[in-house]
């Protein structure tokens, strides 16, 4: 079997740009590379700007005085390196505001101090409100305080921060719902993550938003009925599973799509025979379904609710079920296993999260909801748990979920090394959103449902449907449905 998959379209996953050496005479003492730009000159030789910052990042306990600072210096004999009283660094590195030990950002103060001197400029002083003191102690303890620094230097970040700071916008949900925006989200993220706002559902004033622009400069006939729908079917729906506190992504995206196609039915309706949804026919709907994709059927729940309501008794349309099942070839799937096992073409995260995927028919939109302490790595083995009961994760995937959990990406912003989520996203306290992996492997070239598809096909024919159901979170009626389409009932199974 060639171990490389069909439709394989890998991407560069070094970043940075690419280094090159050096045939000067003054190369980086560290690296061998090209210094571009000298960053500093030091008992050793001359330091690139990349060498230079790792070692004023480096902190633990000096293998020389044994002291626990901050290790700028060469490494020593024994391969760790040493602080810079040890490797005679003529400098002091500690900050002339706090006394840390870091590298200096501006004059002598340190990346932290810096920033928080820009944070009170740009605030028109130091904050008096406790949300803006706990923001500004937030960003200035991120692992990484210069990218919070460059963050901050984009012009609508210091137009939000210049109204939260004068009052113009309060630090409230209400305040920065009138200044919608990427960075408003983040913001907001962080204020929720450090308990310094209540927490909110972020699909469900989106969504609000969004049903009165999509709306807008439609003419009554077409938009009073849409938002009577949105208004009772779906809104009330959503924010009863926003207060019980369940995810509303999934009910948001498919309510969007529902009341898209309901708008483009009624404008195609008004505009072509001047009737409204109340005096529609069921010719009317059996033409606009036979003349278009099948996404057309969305507008079903439409006339579900319209029927009920008395508006429109006259139109039914029935339920439709896909016509095919999309599913990989056994080989195809064991091909980006191998793939993704030991392959480059995508990063680590992501080529765990795709494994989940081929190995236990994980859903990526809930891939990306798990937590770290569902997995369990013990002498004996590892387990992970989806469901009821835990199941046993093989090497070498093992391997590849343990250099993930070491690794993990987005853990030096706000958030903070405690995040719980497998995959932390870029906002503060969430997950990676399931969009971004999907996008990503869908790139690579994975069929994602045919992959589920596939990798449950396959379990539900080496173990009994119900006790796949019940390892990897499936309801008993999908495992054995795909058991049924597998060919392998389990008839006789008690």
């Amino acid at each position: 079997m060639d171990p490389q998959p069909v439709g394989l379209s890998p991407r560069r996953t070094i970043r940075g740009r690419p280094r090159t050496t050096s045939d000067r005479h003054d190369p980086c003492a560290r690296c061998g590379r090209n210094i571009p730009r000298l960053a500093a000159i030091w008992p050793e030789g001359r330091l690139c700007f990349t060498c230079y910052f790792d070692a004023v990042h480096t902190r633990g306990t000096c293998p020389e005085c044994l002291q626990e600072r901050l290790l700028p210096g060469p490494p020593s004999a024994d391969g760790d390196p040493i602080c810079s009283t040890c490797a005679d660094i003529p400098y002091d590195f500690h900050c002339e505001r706090c006394d840390i030990e870091a590298g200096h950002h501006r004059g002598r103060l340190c990346a932290r101090c810096a920033l928080r001197d820009d944070l009170h400029r740009i605030l028109g002083g130091e904050p008096t409100d406790p949300a803006l003191v706990g923001l500004v102690d937030a960003l200035c303890a991120a692992d990484r305080p210069e990218s919070i620094i460059v963050w901050k230097r984009s012009a609508k970040v210091q137009q939000l921060l210049r109204a939260l700071g004068d009052g113009t916008i309060p630090a409230t949900h209400e305040g920065l719902d009138t200044v919608p925006g990427k960075p408003t989200e983040h913001l907001r993220a962080i204020l929720q993550h450090h308990g310094l706002l209540p927490q909110r559902d972020q699909y469900l004033p989106r969504f609000e938003q969004w049903i009165d622009a999509k709306l807008d400069g439609l003419p009554d006939e077409v938009s009073q009925p849409v938002r009577q729908f949105a208004t009772w079917h779906h809104l009330r729906r959503i924010r009863a599973k926003a207060a019980a506190g369940s995810s509303t992504r999934g009910p948001v995206h498919s309510a969007k799509q529902e009341i898209t196609e309901t708008l483009k039915f009624l404008v195609w309706l008004h505009e072509t025979y001047e009737r409204t949804a109340e005096t529609c026919t069921q010719p009317d709907a059996d033409e606009w379904l036979a003349g278009g994709p099948t996404t057309r059927s969305a507008i079903r729940t439409f006339f579900v609710v319209t029927k009920r309501a008395q508006l429109n008794t006259a139109v039914t349309i029935q339920h439709r079920s896909a016509k095919a099942s999309p599913s990989l070839s056994q080989d195809q799937r064991l091909a980006w296993i191998h793939e993704l096992l030991t392959g480059t073409s995508e990063s680590l995260p992501y080529r765990t999260a795709g494994m989940l995927l081929l190995l236990y028919a994980q859903p990526l939109v809930r891939v990306v909801t798990f937590e770290t302490n569902i997995i369990r790595d013990t002498d004996i083995g590892m387990t992970i748990r989806f469901g009821e009961k835990p199941v046993a994760v093989p090497e070498p995937f093992a391997g590849v979920l343990r250099s993930h959990i070491a690794a993990r990406p987005n853990l030096r912003t706000s958030t903070g090394p405690d995040s719980p989520w497998l995959f932390p996203g870029y906002a503060a306290g969430q997950h990676l959103h399931p969009n971004t992996v999907m996008i990503r492997l869908r790139n690579l070239g994975i069929n994602l449902r045919g992959a589920r598809n596939r990798a449950i096909g396959e379990l539900v024919l080496e173990c009994p449907p119900s006790l796949v159901a019940d390892a990897l979170g499936y309801s008993h009626q999908v495992a054995f449905l795909h058991a049924s389409k597998a060919a392998e009932p389990w008839a006789r199974y008690a």
